[in-house]
């Protein structure tokens, strides 16, 4: 009950028509980016995320998380009408979603689609509602022992989930522990790793590697790909609903999606593709005649895009209770927190009740709001996959400059964005995964600061972190973590050392 009474104080913050635009302006800029193959939600929410400078935090916080799960929704339209996906998060969309769209049929897996996104996104909402407090509350109990031991769990499950190497994974984790290094000791207040550089003294900015790595290296990569390209023209959307004896294990694929992305998003370190991989592969296990999937399945767009958008509801979590981002668009969100001068974690819940309860009540509204935008206007939405990409490549590019220049008036800031935006672009390039390095910049500055603190407590000696029963447990889980992930990609190599004798 004492929840409900925060969310009935949440909608009031959340209806007034500042917040209500705001939610409007995120979602349909988080279709947009959603919509436009390679961009995604981490790269929509950094590019963005200079525009709320000035803003209330409450306002700024609905916009970028309106784009987070806007995106979710985006992706599908291209994965379902030209077989690319908007994000990556969309690729099992294609298997089953494309074959429908030759059927004829693309309008009733776009509303297939859309409904699951919308049951999906509610019921984590309600799980955010009801889980939240109660996780806070325990989260009171930890100390800086406590913070250390989660940050390590959340960095080994980034470097164990996160690229198709292992070894490329740690690279890309210590790059960004190396960036979250660089300014002032918390603790002596000495300038470090700046080589004289006056403009590192506090650091990094967070937008200029945010906006690089993820927004301006996706600019290079899509137009190296679709400069030359010409878009395809997608299907004619009609018939959306699905058949009467459809519905049936549509809807149980859904709830499935919906339980499944939820407890995924509880998990530092994953990211929104794992739990669609998940969900397709158990729609698939369990259904009476899997040979359908890949010809055209709709429980193959239900249960991937339910668990999509439940896991974008369920990341949050950890965000608002722990201060643990669970993906590099929450990492992201993070910093915005941060930029606003609001630290997520335990307290959050306590100190800014109507911040926390505002954000909530405005995804129930921004979902309702996708799911308008999605069935009578899919069309108008597949139209923007035939906008060239040489004019929005230009536009997109003097945004991010822009952006990044305001942060402090400082062109210095502009040239490190466009230096992450070439790091970014030659580590995708090179199959370097890019997540851990925004995550570990992220959960490195926590760490510090943590482990600090710690060290303090126990007079340097670092056992005392087994003889506490949460920290020990937690620490044994990220070394657990990393054995098991070392193990498998050794095992791997060897295969694959095998084979190829």
């Amino acid at each position: 009950m004492e929840s409900l009474g925060y969310l009935l104080q949440g909608f009031e913050t959340a209806i007034t028509w500042w917040n209500l635009l705001y939610c409007l302006i995120g979602v349909t800029f988080g279709m947009f980016v959603g919509v436009l193959p390679g961009l995604g939600p981490t790269a929509g929410i950094a590019l963005l995320l200079p525009m709320t400078f000035g803003m209330e935090p409450v306002s700024s916080v609905i916009m970028l998380a309106g784009i987070y799960y806007g995106a979710m929704y985006g992706g599908t339209i291209t994965s379902v009408l030209i077989n690319t996906p908007g994000e990556s998060a969309s690729l099992m969309t294609c298997l089953d979603g494309y074959p429908l769209a030759k059927q004829g049929r693309a309008g009733t897996a776009l509303g297939v689609a859309g409904i699951g996104s919308f049951i999906g996104g509610t019921i984590a909402i309600i799980g955010l509602m009801i889980l939240g407090p109660a996780i806070a509350k325990q989260a009171l109990k930890f100390g800086p022992p406590e913070y250390f031991a989660l940050v390590v769990v959340g960095l080994s499950l980034v470097i164990g989930l996160l690229g198709k190497s292992l070894i490329k994974g740690l690279i890309a984790a210590l790059f960004g522990l190396t960036l979250a290094f660089v300014g002032m000791d918390p603790v002596t207040a000495t300038v470090r790793f700046a080589f004289g550089q006056e403009n590192l003294a506090d650091g990094f900015s967070f937008i200029s590697i945010a906006m690089g790595m993820f927004g301006l290296s996706e600019l290079f990569i899509n137009a190296e790909e679709n400069l030359k390209a010409k878009g395809e023209r997608p299907p004619k959307i009609q018939n959306m609903l699905p058949r009467r004896e459809e519905w049936n294990p549509v809807l149980k694929s859904i709830f499935r999606g919906s339980f499944l992305g939820f407890i995924l998003g509880l998990v530092p370190g994953t990211n929104s593709v794992i739990p669609t991989i998940l969900s397709y592969s158990l729609e698939k296990k369990i259904a009476k005649d899997p040979s359908r999937f890949g010809k055209g399945a709709l429980e193959g767009v239900a249960g991937p895009e339910t668990a999509n958008n439940a896991y974008s509801g369920g990341a949050l979590i950890p965000l608002f209770t722990l201060g643990i981002p669970s993906s590099p668009a929450v990492a992201v969100l993070l910093g915005a927190f941060i930029i606003h001068g609001l630290t997520p974690g335990p307290t959050l819940m306590q100190k800014n009740p109507q911040f926390v309860w505002g954000v909530i009540a405005s995804m129930f509204i921004g979902n309702l709001i996708l799911l308008i935008m999605n069935l009578p206007m899919a069309n108008l939405w597949a139209r923007i996959t035939m906008v060239p990409f040489k004019l929005l490549l230009p536009i997109i590019f003097i945004v991010t400059a822009v952006g990044s220049f305001s942060i402090n008036n400082s062109l210095f800031d502009v040239g490190a964005m466009l230096i992450f935006g070439i790091i970014g672009y030659f580590m995708k390039k090179m199959e370097f995964p890019v997540g851990p390095v925004i995550l570990t910049f992220v959960l490195g500055k926590i760490m510090e600061s943590s482990l600090l603190k710690s060290l303090t407590m126990f007079s340097g000696k670092f056992y005392m972190f087994f003889q506490r029963p949460i920290s020990a447990t937690l620490l044994i889980i990220a070394i657990a973590t990393i054995v098991i992930s070392l193990s498998l990609e050794f095992k791997n190599k060897k295969i694959g050392g095998e084979v190829e004798i």
